[in-house]
C-alpha cells in the first residue's frame, strides 16, 4: 500500500511539473531543434537544406549548352528524378557535380519550367537553381545568389546569309524582326534597345527561340554568348553578332551578364558552401567547362542524318530534314 501511495504521489508531482512548464517548455524544446523560421515549402530558413546529404537542384533541362536532357547517362549525365528514364547534362550539371563532390553531397536534378524556378526555390521545393540565371536586381529581391559561376556577354545570332549578317552594332539591326526567350534580360531589356526593331512574341524556351531563327520566323535573336556558341555548333548556317568591342552595344549592368546559383532568401549556409567551391575557380576554368559542354551537347535530329547535306533554303530545311531525308537515314 505504501508503495502504491508513493507511486501515486510521484505521478502527481510529475503531472504538476509538466503543467508548470506549459507551452513555454514545449516552445523551448521546439526552438532547440529548429534554429530558424519555416518557409512555405517546409524548409527551415537559415539551414542549408542539405542535412540529408542530397543537394536538390532544378533546371529546365532544355537550355543547351547550360543544360539539356538525354536518353542515357553518357558523358557523365545524371538522372532527372521527376522524369524517369531521362538524364540531365550540360555546363550546369558539371558545375553542380563539382559543388557536390567538394561538400560530400549527393546530387539530385529536377526538371522545371523556367517560370517555376524562382518560386520553387522560394518555397523550398528544391535547394537551389543552377540553370543559367542572370543575377539581376529583380531576381535578387526574391532569392539569394551564389557565384557568379559564369560571365556571359550579350550577343545576337542571325543567319549567315541574312541582310543583318554584317551588322557592326545594334543600330544596324534596325527594322529587323527578332525575339528572345521569355522572362530574360535578352527579351525584356536588350531587344527594346534596338531602335526600329520589330520585336515578336517571346519564345517559351531556348530551343523554340533557335527554331524561330532557323525557320526564318525572325531575322535575328538575342541571347548570351554560351547559348550562341551552342547554337552555331548545332546550326552551321547561324552566325554570332558580338558587339562587345563596339560603342554601339547593349547597355547592361554587371548583374545582368553574371550567371549565378539561386538559393532561398536568407540561406547563407548553403550560399557560402556553394561559394566556397566557386571561389576556387577562375574565369578560364568556367570557360573550359563551357567548351566541354558545347562539345558534347546533342545535335538537332537532322544533324544526325547519315545523308546530311549542306544547308537548304529555309523553307525546306529544319524543322525538317526528316521530311527531306528518308526516316531510315536518321539513326
Amino acid at each position: 500500500m505504501k508503495r502504491l501511495l508513493t507511486l501515486l504521489m510521484a505521478l502527481a508531482m510529475t503531472a504538476s511539473l509538466a503543467a508548470c512548464g506549459g507551452t513555454g517548455s514545449s516552445g523551448d524544446t521546439a526552438d532547440s531543434g529548429n534554429s530558424g523560421t519555416t518557409a512555405e515549402g517546409g524548409e527551415t530558413a537559415g539551414s542549408s537544406g542539405v542535412e540529408d546529404g542530397v543537394l536538390t537542384i532544378a533546371m529546365e533541362c532544355a537550355y543547351a549548352p547550360y543544360n539539356w536532357s538525354q536518353s542515357d547517362d553518357s558523358n557523365g549525365a545524371v538522372p532527372i528524378s521527376n522524369v524517369p528514364g531521362t538524364y540531365a547534362n550540360g555546363y550546369d550539371v558539371m558545375i553542380a557535380k563539382q559543388i557536390c563532390e567538394a561538400n560530400g553531397w549527393k546530387l539530385e536534378v529536377v526538371q522545371s519550367d523556367w517560370d517555376s524556378l524562382v518560386p520553387g526555390v522560394q518555397t523550398g521545393t528544391f535547394d537551389a537553381v543552377i540553370a543559367g540565371q542572370s543575377m539581376t536586381a529583380e531576381r535578387s529581391e526574391q532569392v539569394d545568389f551564389a557565384g557568379p559561376y559564369y560571365y556571359a556577354s550579350i550577343v545576337c545570332v542571325t543567319k549567315t546569309d541574312s541582310p543583318y549578317a554584317n551588322a557592326a552594332g545594334i543600330s544596324d539591326l534596325s527594322g529587323g524582326t527578332c525575339t528572345a526567350q521569355i522572362a530574360t534580360i535578352w527579351y525584356d531589356s536588350c531587344l527594346p534597345q534596338i531602335e526600329g526593331a520589330q520585336v515578336q512574341t517571346a519564345a517559351e524556351t531556348a530551343p523554340a527561340m533557335l527554331m524561330a531563327l532557323e525557320t526564318d520566323a525572325v531575322d535575328f535573336i538575342c541571347t548570351d554568348m554560351p547559348t550562341a556558341m551552342g547554337a552555331v555548333a548545332a546550326y552551321p548556317d547561324m552566325k554570332i553578332l558580338d558587339f562587345t568591342d563596339s560603342d554601339d552595344n547593349f547597355e547592361v549592368d554587371e548583374g545582368e551578364i553574371n550567371i549565378g546559383i539561386s538559393v532561398m532568401k536568407g540561406n547563407t549556409e548553403l550560399k557560402e558552401a556553394i561559394d566556397s567551391v566557386l571561389s576556387t575557380m577562375t574565369a578560364d576554368d568556367f570557360n573550359t567547362l563551357m567548351n566541354e559542354a558545347i562539345a558534347i551537347q546533342p545535335l538537332p535530329p537532322w544533324r544526325n542524318c547519315s545523308s546530311w547535306h549542306p544547308p537548304l533554303p529555309s523553307s525546306g530545311r529544319t524543322p525538317a530534314c526528316p521530311t527531306i531525308c528518308p526516316a531510315s537515314a536518321i539513326p
